[in-house]
This record gives C-alpha cells, sequence and structure tokens, in this order.
C-alpha cells in the first residue's frame, strides 16, 4: 500500500508538468496530443520489442482498449484546449473535480455500493470549483473544457481497473494510447476544419517540450499510476490526483506570473479542494491501520 501510494505521488508531481509543458507548446490543443500520443506510442513501441514484451492480445481486449484510449485522447485535447482557452490555473482546479464524478460513477460502471465520505468529499472539490468560476466568470469556457476533461479522465481510470489484473502495464498502455492515435488521426482532418491553425508542424522548440512531456510526463507516468491502480482504489487515485492542481499551479505562478490574475475566491476555493485531498489520505490510513490490527491468517 504504502509503495502503490508513493508511486502514485511521484506520478501526479510529473503530470503536474503537463499543463507547464502546453503553455510552452505552440501547437493547438488537437496537434499537441496528436504528436503526443504520436512519440508516446513509438517509445513504448521500442522499449517493449527491446525487452521482448510486446504480446499478442484477444481482439475483444484490442477493441476495448483502443475505446479505452480514444477516451484518453479527447481528455488531453480537452484539457490543453481549457489551457488555450483559460490558462494553466484554471484548467487544473477544473480537472480536480475527477473526486466527485469518481465518487459518482465508479460504484455505477464497477457495481460497488455508494460510499457517502466519498461522495462528500467529491462534492468538497465542486464547491471549490464554484467559488473559482464565480469569481472568475471570465473563463467560462476554459472551466468547461477542464470539467469535460475530468470526466473523460474518470471514465478511462475506471474502465483500466477491469484490465490491471490481467494484463501488463505496459501492453496497456501500448494498446490504449495507440489506439487512441489512430482515432484521433481519423478525426484530425474534420478537426483542423472546425478549428484551423497557422501551422501543423512543430518547431524545434516545440520538439524539444514533446519529447520531455511523452517521455518522462507519459509514459513513466503512465506506468506509475497503473502500478498503483492496482493496489488502490480508483477513487483514492483519482482523488490524490488533486495534488496535481497544486503543483501545476505553483508552476504556473512561477513561470507564467497567474497568480496576479485571481482574486480571494480563487484561493479559498484552492483551499478546500487541497482539504479534500489531505481527508482522504487520513481515511486511507486509517483503513489501513485497523486493517493491521486484525490477523490476516487465524487457524482454528
Amino acid at each position: 500500500m504504502k509503495k502503490a501510494l508513493f508511486q502514485l505521488h511521484i506520478a501526479v508531481f510529473l503530470a503536474g508538468f503537463t499543463g507547464i509543458l502546453g503553455r510552452f507548446i505552440d501547437l493547438n490543443e488537437g496537434l499537441l496530443v496528436w504528436y503526443r500520443m504520436l512519440i508516446t506510442v513509438a517509445s513504448l513501441a521500442i522499449i517493449l520489442l527491446f525487452q521482448k514484451q510486446l504480446t499478442r492480445i484477444d481482439w475483444r481486449d484490442f477493441l476495448k482498449l483502443i475505446a479505452v484510449g480514444s477516451l484518453v485522447a479527447l481528455h488531453w485535447t480537452t484539457f490543453y484546449g481549457s489551457i488555450k482557452y483559460a490558462n494553466v490555473s484554471i484548467a487544473l482546479v477544473s480537472f480536480s473535480t475527477i473526486g466527485f464524478f469518481t465518487a459518482i460513477l465508479e460504484p455505477l460502471i464497477l457495481q460497488r455500493k455508494l460510499e457517502f465520505a466519498e461522495v462528500s468529499l467529491g462534492m468538497l472539490t465542486i464547491v471549490g470549483v464554484y467559488l473559482i468560476f464565480n469569481f472568475n466568470p471570465d473563463y467560462k469556457t476554459g472551466i468547461v473544457l477542464g470539467l469535460i476533461s475530468a470526466l473523460l479522465y474518470v471514465s478511462f481510470s475506471i474502465l483500466n481497473k477491469l484490465f490491471v489484473a490481467r494484463l501488463p502495464v505496459m501492453t496497456i498502455t501500448f494498446y490504449e494510447l495507440g489506439g487512441g492515435w489512430v482515432i484521433l488521426t481519423l478525426l484530425m482532418p474534420f478537426y483542423l476544419r472546425l478549428f484551423p491553425t497557422r501551422y501543423l508542424f512543430p518547431t524545434f522548440n516545440d520538439w524539444m517540450w514533446l519529447l520531455v512531456l511523452a517521455l518522462l510526463c507519459t509514459v513513466l507516468v503512465f506506468r506509475l499510476q497503473l502500478n498503483a491502480l492496482a493496489k488502490l482504489s480508483t477513487f483514492t487515485n483519482n482523488l490524490t490526483y488533486n495534488l496535481e492542481p497544486v503543483y501545476g499551479i505553483l508552476l504556473a505562478f512561477i513561470f507564467f506570473k497567474e497568480n496576479k490574475y485571481f482574486d480571494a475566491g480563487f484561493y479559498i476555493g484552492l483551499s478546500l479542494i487541497f482539504a479534500a485531498v489531505i481527508l482522504q489520505m487520513v481515511r486511507i490510513f486509517n483503513k489501513q491501520s485497523k486493517k493491521k490490527l486484525v490477523p490476516e491468517h487465524v487457524t482454528y
């Protein structure tokens, strides 16, 4: 449990950089995600071939992983769209509603009992986002895209829970992102027609940041996240990811001076979100402590 939590927090810290990189890269959100997925899938293919771990899977699992991968592609596109239409801080705070969406959707999809504590903590993050939105109405489009991104993230996180017990982590990641890239490629002509852009190819600086984004903040983060997901609940995974806005916002304040755009409402809302994360961590450790008090093997 402790190792899984440590891996999860490392993944969250690295994920906090993704929003910053989204600002550094000049491509529009659709092309940014297309190149990110292309580099990531190519890197995973090389790693898996070198380690002789590139395995074939059942065609039904293959189709399911492609479907989940399309959710990943849409999640990233809406997330970076939120950054482009608002800023890094707003996109990350909107993304923090994953705790609320998980508390509602996971019991429905995985057919488990709805937990009042999870719903309550998730609602705390919703109140935080509402306060930020109420005090910053100019960021409406960015917030809406951020909420859609959070919903998509929760959806593929819950569905991943169905695979991690049966398939290797790197195999899941490869087929999901490969499938997502194919779906995004098919949609790209329509996307570019709706959202024209000045250029289609990355600059030298774009390539540099795309490599960092793909290798460090995607390949490594996915591996750490899925390893943790095998030991922790989806709700714990997603609520812990609410620390991503904390890391990302602090970096946005440092690199882009975004703190000058916000008032007291933003910081009150952010404090509520941070409180929800702390309370969930307390719940996890309390549960773990109680389990240690009960013998695992009793012989009668």
